[in-house]
Order: C-alpha cells, then structure tokens, then sequence
C-alpha cells in the first residue's frame, strides 16, 4: 500500500509544480490589448503577408511571408503591439535591415549595442536551383 501513497503523492505534486514553472512573454491586462486586426495591418502596410497570428505566453505571435518569399515568426505585445522578438529564415535575397527600422536615424548595424529587449534569429537558406 505504501508504494501506491507514494506514487500518487509523488504525481499529485507534480501536477501541482507545474504552474509555478510557465512563464508569460507577455503580461499586459487581457482589459488593454489591442485587437488582433489592427496588427495584421500594420503589418500588411510594410508589405508583410501575414499567415496567422495566435496568443502564445500572452503576447501575439505572427507567422508571415515578406515581399521576398522570406518567412518570419514574429512575437508582438498585444497591448503596445511592439515587436519582442523576431525570426526570419531568409530562402532568398534579403537582410535583417529590410525589417529593423534606424532608431533616432542611427544605422541599426553600426549602434554598437543590441535592444535588449527584443531579440533577433535569422536563418539563412539558398537553394541550389
């Protein structure tokens, strides 16, 4: 009988630590998100196809095609709908200047330092075709 109180106190509480282990991205108030629509079209002002956008760990995330044939994965926070992070697999011509705007008129490339708050993964495939 004691292996079975074990069992079930060793699953009981793993089920309960679980929570304590997710982690939000995002943690703006549900009350202050912005609908979804409104960042599909800024995105489809720059030229983005966008595919889909979901909640993930609380922010939006967007996965889309640009005018390259480049797909991109995005995550956006749904209030502020600022970009936290960004992937883009490049299968064509392209760079990751064709999505980082220059802040203050500065080249993105030259600043020295990375945005800590947003983070960048590109992939680069060329095809032999």
């Amino acid at each position: 009988m004691k292996p079975l109180n074990l069992a079930c106190t060793l699953l009981t509480s793993l089920l309960i630590s679980g929570p304590v282990f997710a982690d939000d991205d995002c943690t703006e108030p549900v009350a202050d998100w912005q609908p979804r629509e409104i960042l599909r079209e800024q995105l489809e002002q720059h030229g983005l196809t966008v595919q889909r956008i979901k909640v993930d760990d609380g922010c939006y995330e967007v996965k889309g095609v640009d005018n390259n044939g480049n797909t991109f994965k995005a995550k956006y926070t749904p209030a502020s709908l600022q970009i936290k992070e960004l992937k883009i697999k490049f299968d064509t011509d392209g760079t990751v200047t064709d999505y980082l705007k220059p802040a203050s008129g500065k080249n993105p490339q030259k600043s020295g330092k990375p945005d800590e708050k947003a983070s960048i993964t590109t992939t680069s495939e060329k095809n032999d075709e």
